[in-house]
């Protein structure tokens, strides 16, 4: 043997890696994203999948009142979203985008929660809180729980502090992170809570210069755009 049999062992063993990839491509069913296209979480894993390309079903939770555990996959919790996919299920928006990252064919640079430093870490968690506190209130108009309810008022007196607080960190928390990336958990969220509260006229963001600069610039990438909120039918 001699150069040219190594050359042609090499791409004889590429051209079988190929191909056992598509195999696995063609055998694996696309996940399953179960959620609804209003759901600021459920946009967080939507934008992730698009960034990553990779392919899913929408399969939209219609009824937010349900407490059937089949109408959100199984998920004990009762909340969206969720991923089915052929090795199991998933919950949670940041477990999801987790998965995605690991089924995608591209090597983006993500800036994943545990790689913040202490500004940006702070302004995940406050984003994540408020994103939780936010759905709390939508519920209660949608169950229609009067709005002088103590605990109500407790929460959208939270979410305005957290809004000051975003606003006077944004900019140090998003500089502190890596030039280098493609994406982070801390931007996407961040944007799709901000887009979410005018969205379901929860607050007005305008207010807030430094966060609506930040929101309408992320706006402008594809994903956001072919992400935008709307309810099912």
């Amino acid at each position: 043997s001699g150069p040219n049999s190594t050359n042609t062992d090499c791409l004889t063993l590429e051209l079988l890696l190929i191909s056992a990839r598509r195999t696995r491509m063609t055998k694996a069913p696309s996940p399953v994203l179960v959620g609804r296209s209003s759901s600021h979480f459920t946009r967080i894993a939507r934008l992730f999948a698009h960034e990553l390309g990779v392919a899913y079903r929408f399969e939209p939770v219609l009824d937010l009142t349900s407490v059937n555990r089949a109408d959100y996959a199984d998920n004990p919790t009762l909340r969206i979203p969720i991923l089915r996919t052929e090795a199991g299920t998933w919950f949670g928006a940041v477990n999801i985008c987790r998965e995605l990252a690991r089924r995608s064919e591209q090597e983006l640079r993500v800036v994943w929660p545990e790689d913040l430093s202490h500004v940006a870490a702070n302004a995940q968690e406050l984003t994540l809180q408020a994103m939780a506190s936010e759905g709390v209130l939508i519920m209660a108009k949608i169950s229609g729980t009067s709005g002088d309810d103590r605990y109500l008022g407790k929460l959208r007196v939270a979410l305005e502090g957290t809004l000051e607080w975003l606003e006077a960190h944004v900019d140090e928390a998003l500089s502190s992170l890596p030039a280098a990336r493609d994406l982070s958990t801390l931007e996407v969220s961040l944007f799709c809570l901000l887009s979410h509260l005018e969205f379901r006229e929860i607050l007005k963001v305008t207010p807030y210069a430094r966060l609506t600069a930040f929101r309408d610039r992320f706006a402008e990438r594809a994903s956001a755009r072919e992400t935008a909120y709307r309810f099912d039918t």
